[in-house]
């Protein structure tokens, strides 16, 4: 059996790219894997939420296979790769000639998408989960979005894979935190990856506050690109707070220093699209406890390996209060990532995901 993998791959600047690589690598030990190849038995897409899918979902249409959902809404990549008609014609397949006014309304408002939670009640997924083989997804949230969409679709929930790399030593972490001007003692909660609005940049910023004020010391990281400029203007005045340092998006072996210099890891979500997140599952595998938002994309984390962050009115608040507890407490926080690592190199994985994977494609394929 010849497995097509059809996928993002590194340089690319994109989770799905480095998560790809490293099943990629791992599905070969089962057998014969080619990227893009004219001819498969069996083939793999991984689609996502922006531009760099586009071609992908479209040969997913056209030579039907497993679909992996990344982001398990696609309501951002249709707004992004459509035109105001393909747009409504695609929502109206999705949800009905009824529904063709609203597609309307969600076009013209689009560039409060990124936030809005309206946009991301409509998935758009019909046309993918009923034309794939079987669709991978990496949690409940994401199961139930399928189904709801193409009742009959074959639906098969695998975990988010944990690649364990290869970490900086002790002293090199040290070193590096002194040349960002931290002390040993000094207590970091960090946050990783793309900044955007769903990421909720600016609550984070804001319940900060408190905590650098009760625990003098305390250090937020911020790291990572923003995608919106509006949301950048917004977070400016804020990003130059006490205890607040900046930083780029890092290429990799840096981003792993910097993961090993934080002490918690801030990485939440909402309006949710789905996703497991490629970032907590990576700092958790280190040993690095992570505040999640509460929800059917987070509930089979163990309640004693991270910290629950309910969204809506109450966020900030809890925000702040859980940063106080973890600043206060850092034995605490030390056991609560230990507990997270053993989690996510049980369940997660790298050997396990991938045999799950290629039970999967053995099923379709042959």
């Amino acid at each position: 059996m010849t497995v097509g993998f059809d996928s993002p791959l590194p340089p690319a600047r994109t989770g799905v790219a480095d998560y790809a690589a490293s099943l990629l690598a791992a599905l070969r030990r089962h057998g014969a894997v080619e990227v893009n190849p004219r001819r498969a038995d069996v083939r793999l897409y991984h689609l996502g939420n922006n531009h760099l899918h586009r071609d992908i979902y479209q040969r997913a249409l056209a030579r039907p296979g497993v679909a992996v959902l990344h982001d398990a809404v696609l309501q951002h990549f249709f707004l992004g790769s459509l035109d105001e008609q393909e747009y409504a014609e695609e929502f109206v397949y999705n949800y009905g000639e009824w529904h063709r006014e609203l597609a309307r309304q969600l076009w013209r408002g689009r560039s409060s998408s990124g936030l809005s939670q309206r946009y991301f009640m409509y998935p758009m997924l019909r046309r993918i989960a009923e034309v794939s083989h079987a669709v991978v997804v990496h949690n409940p949230a994401a199961a139930r979005m399928v189904r709801e969409h193409a009742p009959a679709a074959r639906v098969v929930e695998i975990p988010h894979l944990f690649a364990p790399p290869d970490l900086p030593s002790e002293a090199e972490t040290q070193r590096y935190r002194q040349t960002l001007g931290l002390s040993p003692r000094q207590f970091v909660f960090g946050v990783f990856g793309y900044l955007r609005e769903s990421k909720r940049i600016m609550n984070i910023l804001r319940a900060f506050d408190p905590v650098q004020r009760r625990v003098p010391g305390s250090v937020l990281l911020i790291c990572g690109d923003f995608v919106s400029r509006d949301l950048a203007r917004a977070a400016e005045p804020l990003l130059g707070a006490p205890g607040v340092l900046r930083l780029p998006h890092l290429p990799e072996r840096e981003f792993w220093l910097a993961a090993s210099a934080v002490d918690a890891c801030i990485n939440l979500r909402y309006p949710g699209a789905g996703e497991t997140s490629g970032i907590s599952v990576r700092l958790m595998g280190i040993g690095k406890p992570v505040m999640v938002t509460t929800g059917e994309e987070t509930v089979h984390y163990p309640e004693t390996a991270c910290f629950r962050i309910p969204p809506g009115v109450t966020e900030k608040a809890s925000l702040a209060e859980h940063g106080l507890v973890a600043a206060s407490l850092p034995e605490t926080v030390l056991a609560m990532g230990r507990r997270a690592a053993e989690h996510i190199r049980s369940f997660h994985s790298l050997d396990r995901v991938a045999e799950q994977y290629w039970q999967t494609l053995c099923a379709i394929g042959h």
